[in-house]
């Protein structure tokens, strides 16, 4: 049988194959930021991590080595080997890591392998695979040719963006639709976990589709809380742009599946349904007061009276009606008006217009002959 191999570098490697990673840090290390395919699994838990450091730096490296020999009592040898079992098993292609690829990745390897598991750690760790991505960040955002799916609030353009060969979801990467309401269930990543997310997802991209141009939904700098990096957000402003364009109840339609009914749904994957009700209403109400000023105060009063009268409708006789002429006053007359400012403001050229399926079936075609047109005009 072929020995495994006991370390891995080959950062590349790991993140085109989504190899299934076990980040042994402590829980406060892994929610600052991790990867994808990465599973908490520490060695030390945050108040061992806390004690260890602080004796490093007050005694060095030697004397905490000793305490972390000390705290490495035979019960909490058992527990850790315990739960880590499962994902070693399940995962035999994988690796772990720690901070740098130190003491506490070679701990757990040891620890593994007396277990009777022959597990490879990753050199470097976080700090070196981190480090990559940010360069291979860079990289791709200057390689890559982009095309900007763009279109008014409500037209369905992540649904035809899922839909094109070579797209990339930053909404999906950021756990957010970018409006106002655009919250969803679980929350957001963290800049870090989205930042890993959206290298890894250009890197594969690079690799796998490298004659294919990158598809990207029209963004603003900030997906919720998520920030688009300054070099990826200056090029996608002068990007050539496929417009997006449906009918205003088609809009509405849409808005009120998934703001309404799709987060609702969502909701109760985690709350019962008298909960879940009660979380949707305060969050469309919290999400209207987050406009409040540049709505203007008497906008907003109407506004706030449409969805009480939504809401009433809602949870009294189970209807959606009431949403209707609240969302087509916010289309029409507030994310309207901002798009088309936004739209003037970009330099990229519009290639295409049309509807949902006229840029699905024509998308190739589109594309293929924008960037002939622009290799004759080179």
């Amino acid at each position: 049988m072929k020995k495994k191999c006991t370390s891995i570098s080959n950062y590349l490697s790991i993140f085109l194959n989504n190899m299934p990673l076990m980040d042994v840090r402590a829980p406060v290390e892994y929610k600052k930021g991790t990867f994808p395919n990465a599973c908490n699994l520490p060695l030390l838990d945050d108040t061992q991590r806390a004690i260890i450091g602080t004796c490093y730096k007050k005694e060095g490296h030697e004397a905490a080595i000793s305490l972390g020999n000390t705290l490495a009592t035979d019960t909490i040898r058992e527990q850790r080997i315990k739960s880590w079992e499962p994902f070693v098993s399940n995962n035999p292609n994988g690796c772990l890591f720690c901070f740098r690829g130190g003491e506490r990745s070679h701990i757990t390897q040891a620890w593994l392998k007396e277990a009777g598991y022959d597990y490879p750690l990753i050199e470097g760790g976080y700090k070196a695979m981190r480090s990559y991505l940010i360069e291979q960040l860079e990289q791709s955002i200057s390689i890559c040719n982009i095309i900007i799916l763009s279109g008014k609030t409500g037209t369905g353009k992540t649904h035809v963006l899922n839909k094109l060969k070579g797209s990339i979801d930053l909404e999906g990467l950021a756990n957010h639709r970018g409006s106002s309401f655009g919250g969803r269930v679980g929350g957001q990543p963290s800049q870090i976990d989205f930042e890993n997310r959206l290298a890894i997802a250009l890197l594969q991209h690079r690799y796998n589709l490298p004659s294919q141009p990158v598809i990207l939904e029209d963004e603003s700098k900030l997906i919720g809380r998520c920030s688009l990096p300054k070099l990826l957000h200056n090029k996608m402003q002068i990007a050539p742009i496929v417009l997006l364009e449906e009918t205003i109840d088609y809009r509405i339609d849409l808005a009120i599946k998934e703001y309404v009914i799709n987060n609702l749904n969502d909701l109760r994957q985690v709350s019962n349904a008298d909960q879940a009700l009660a979380r949707l209403f305060e969050n469309l109400k919290n999400n209207l007061l987050r406009i409040k000023k540049r709505l203007g105060g008497l906008k907003f009063k109407i506004l706030n009276d449409m969805l009480d009268n939504a809401i009433s409708q809602h949870k009294i006789h189970n209807d959606y009606c009431g949403y209707r002429p609240l969302i087509a006053s916010l289309l029409l007359e507030y994310y309207d008006p901002m798009y088309d400012y936004q739209l003037a403001e970009k330099q990229g050229k519009i290639i295409y217009k049309g509807c949902s399926e006229a840029i699905v079936n024509n998308f190739s075609n589109i594309t293929a002959k924008f960037f002939e047109q622009e290799t004759v005009l080179k």
